[in-house]
């Protein structure tokens, strides 16, 4: 691989596993790895090869002040024997480095008898992103253009704001996976994301407005939201914030807007989906399938084949394909996300949820884009309906217990609802509930489902994987809401 200057040159990604390459890793060698792996009598073994290049680009104050590249590749080796797990990796791909990482993992089963494998067998994939061309090989002169454009756009929108932040982040990451039972699959994964902050002041106030997107995308991305639009849209934020009262705080009605609001749902909901927490016995809905745990209105899918979405991907970190899993489905649950581990004790087939954060980690089951299905309701109807309440468009930070889904959330942008209409802005604004309680109390669920525009990181067990989330217009009967007054 070639790395020239990030602001004038260009990064050249070379696909290092391809067939012919000069690192090209193919089922022969995937197959004496693997019986390496499983000489002392491992139940399952798995190879992930993981090369990964990305950047990144932050300007502040019109200057560009930060410019990074990084680079890694490495083996990660996986054997299981019953509910153990071995597990070692190596930062190279030369063979006696690999050799050892196969043999350290073996340990964990401490037999005499090799197991037999399936040979590999390479898996034709999905497409769901495009890779050509690479926006890491193109001259970092260009992205730095993105970001000026961000920065101008901001400040000419209005002459309160003060300040504007801009960044841009890129990967590619190849991955290849190779496992005892016969899968063998190749995937390259593009990801950008770009952002701008801008803050406003009047009078000696100060308050900042956001935007940003991405996902799976080519540099064609900036065809339909350029960097104009999201600056124009973050310091219309902060200008309008400028004007916000102190939330009011008590038990009311709470309208979500499409979208970014998925995220609660994400982290209140999601993770308790998620099956190890269910094989383990440590999640609210442990034993549920077939309960009623949601309104009727609910219907919650995780789906990784959304066209170019953060969360999408052609094959999980396992080798599975994943598919559409339907986990809530009119208010029932109907099943969890599965890795292979999680599908042989529940005894179905894996949902091609096993996902990891790098060659450095085990897989573990994880969402990628998780999904409240549209309803029946316009969404003026919705916001109509709400005598007094809140208007929640934009989510911060917030924490949430996987054992009982309690959660607190911080609101970035939000706004009363007064009569059927949305009125003041509001600052301060944090919502407080519980996730399965919260979508028990959905009483309309809007037409307008959108999937959020590729911000969302996860974590999880220390490690960070991309999502996507993604819900309509939801209006929830009661959630406490925290403020600074009884309104």
């Amino acid at each position: 691989m070639e790395l020239a200057s990030p602001i004038v040159g260009s990064a050249k990604y070379k696909a290092p596993f391809r067939t012919g390459g000069a690192n090209a890793i193919d089922a022969e060698l995937a197959r004496k790895l693997l019986t390496i792996a499983l000489q002392k009598g491992g139940d399952f073994a798995d190879l992930f090869f993981e090369y990964r290049a990305g950047g990144s680009f932050v300007l502040d104050e019109g200057i560009l002040k930060a410019v990074s590249r990084n680079v890694s590749i490495g083996l990660g080796v996986r054997v299981q024997r019953g509910d153990a797990t071995g597990y070692a990796y190596v930062e190279s791909l030369a063979w006696d480095d690999m050799k050892r990482a196969a043999e350290t993992a073996a340990q964990i089963a401490l037999g005499d008898r090799a197991r037999d494998l399936i040979p590999p067998v390479e898996r034709v994939l999905p497409r769901r992103y495009d890779v050509a061309p690479v926006s890491i090989d193109v001259a970092g002169i260009e992205k730095r253009a993105l970001l000026e454009r961000a920065d101008k756009a901001a400040r000419a929108f209005d002459p309160r704001i003060v300040r504007v932040e801009a960044s841009f982040n890129e990967e590619i990451r190849e991955i290849l996976v190779a496992t005892s039972d016969g899968r063998f699959a190749r995937d390259v994964q593009p990801l950008l994301r770009f952002g701008v902050r801008a803050i406003a002041e009047e009078n000696g106030k100060r308050q900042d407005g956001s935007s940003g997107g991405g996902g799976r995308f080519t540099l064609g991305y900036f065809d339909d939201k350029s960097p104009e639009w999201h600056a124009r849209q973050a310091a219309e934020q902060a200008v309008r914030m400028l004007g916000a009262h102190e939330a009011p705080a008590g038990v009311m009605q709470v309208v979500l807007a499409p979208g970014d609001s998925g995220i609660l749902l994400h982290e209140a909901v999601g993770h308790g989906l998620e099956a190890d927490f269910n094989r383990k016995g440590t999640s609210n809905y442990s034993g549920q399938v077939g309960k009623d745990v949601a309104s009727k209105l609910c219907t919650v899918v995780d789906d990784a084949s959304l066209s170019m979405s953060r969360g999408s991907i052609n094959v999980d970190d396992e080798g599975n394909e994943p598919k559409k899993s339907v986990l809530i489905e009119n208010g029932v649950l109907v099943g969890y996300m599965h890795d292979a581990h999680s599908a042989r004790h529940f005894k179905l087939d894996p949902s091609g949820n096993g996902r990891r954060e790098s060659f450095t980690c085990a897989p573990l089951p994880r969402m990628t884009n998780t999904i409240l299905q549209a309803g029946p309701h316009d969404p003026e109807e919705i916001v109509k309906s709400v005598k007094k309440g809140i208007f929640a468009r934009k989510f911060g930070g917030g924490q949430v217990d996987i054992a009982n889904g309690d959660f607190v959330f911080s609101l970035t942008e939000s706004y009363l609802i007064e009569d059927g209409k949305i009125t003041t802005p509001l600052k301060d604004v944090q919502l407080i509930g519980n996730g399965p309680d919260v979508l028990r109390k959905v009483s309309m669920l809007g037409n307008d489902v959108e999937v959020s525009d590729g911000i969302w990181t996860c974590g999880k067990d220390g490690q960070s994987v991309p999502v996507g989330v993604g819900c309509p217009t939801i209006k929830i009967d009661e959630i406490t809401v925290g403020g600074t007054k009884i309104g």
